[in-house]
């Protein structure tokens, strides 16, 4: 369990830097049409295709004896500073989600890492999320899932994703909680907080500063576009986060409380970016599951 992405602060820092009826259990494929999906038996299958882009695939661990109308989805996004990591970062969590959402479809999302000056600038990576999302919808009756039921994780990065696809790209309503740890929540905040190069490169990747580009880090924003109608959030942030502020967090649950937005807040004092310690791992797992059932209903 203590876990919680070790590696993401060093991918974050770097990533600014330099911007099928089967009996067994597990089956990989890249087309979904070979999958048959007997929805008695439990099914994972790797790096399905959402786009056309080697980067633009995902992962599903379907359970046994799932249903179209009973079985919810969480969706798992990674973190990287949008320009690392992968969705295998998460291996070691599909197990604790399991245990704890056993009648969950667990889907682990890839998308198009930025690569400054000029490859996969922002918002490449939320049109992925975005499309990943359609996949998604789109082959609930063939997986066997409710898409209409789902909640979506989000570590660092991957949590600044989310946020911004359950309160800007959430028009059907279909997301009914968002998990966020550590996540960036005004990206102005975030590119004044950055110095030298690292400020340059974060440039680069938003097309802009927050003075030549207000509108673009504006809509990049999940502060942005908090109303009394976004899901409801969990958010964990440790306080002593050098890569992502905490602050970010803290304005992010003013905003939730000012809205009326049911939210919980977990403040690790002491806590950096990326790696908590095992008992507060613990603690975030076993409140991130406990959540997601509340509201995912």
């Amino acid at each position: 369990m203590n876990r919680f992405i070790n590696n993401q602060s060093i991918k974050l820092i770097a990533g600014i830097l330099f911007f099928s009826l089967t009996i067994t259990s597990c089956k990989k494929s890249t087309d979904s049409q070979y999958i048959t999906t007997n929805a008695l038996v439990k099914l994972d299958t790797m790096n399905l295709a959402y786009g056309t882009d080697p980067s633009q695939k995902i992962d599903l661990y379907l359970p046994a004896t799932r249903t179209d109308a009973n079985t919810k989805v969480i969706v798992l996004i990674h973190g990287g500073a949008w320009s690392a990591g992968d969705k295998s970062d998460f291996t070691s969590l599909i197990p604790t989600l399991q245990s704890g959402l056993p009648n969950y479809a667990i889907i682990n999302i890839n998308y198009r890492l930025a690569a400054p000056p000029s490859t996969n600038l922002w918002p490449t990576q939320q049109t992925d999320v975005n499309a990943a999302f359609d996949y998604i919808v789109s082959n609930a009756n063939y997986f066997h899932y409710n898409a209409n039921k789902m909640a979506v994780y989000g570590e660092s990065a991957g949590a600044h994703l989310a946020l911004l696809k359950a309160y800007h790209y959430n028009a059907d309503n279909r997301i009914k909680a968002v998990i966020d740890v550590f996540g960036p929540t005004d990206m102005a905040d975030l590119y004044n907080f950055q110095i030298g190069v690292q400020k340059q490169l974060f440039e680069l990747f938003m097309n802009g500063t927050p003075a030549t580009n207000a509108s673009g880090y504006f809509n990049a924003s999940p502060l942005s576009f908090v109303t009394t109608g976004v899901p409801p959030t969990i958010i964990f942030h440790g306080t002593a986060d050098a890569v992502v502020p905490y602050s970010q967090s803290v304005r992010l649950n003013t905003a939730l409380e000012n809205a009326a937005v049911g939210h919980q807040y977990n403040e690790y004092p002491g806590e950096p970016h990326g790696q908590f310690n095992a008992t507060n791992t613990a603690d975030a797992y076993a409140k991130a599951i406990g959540f997601t059932l509340f509201n995912v209903q």
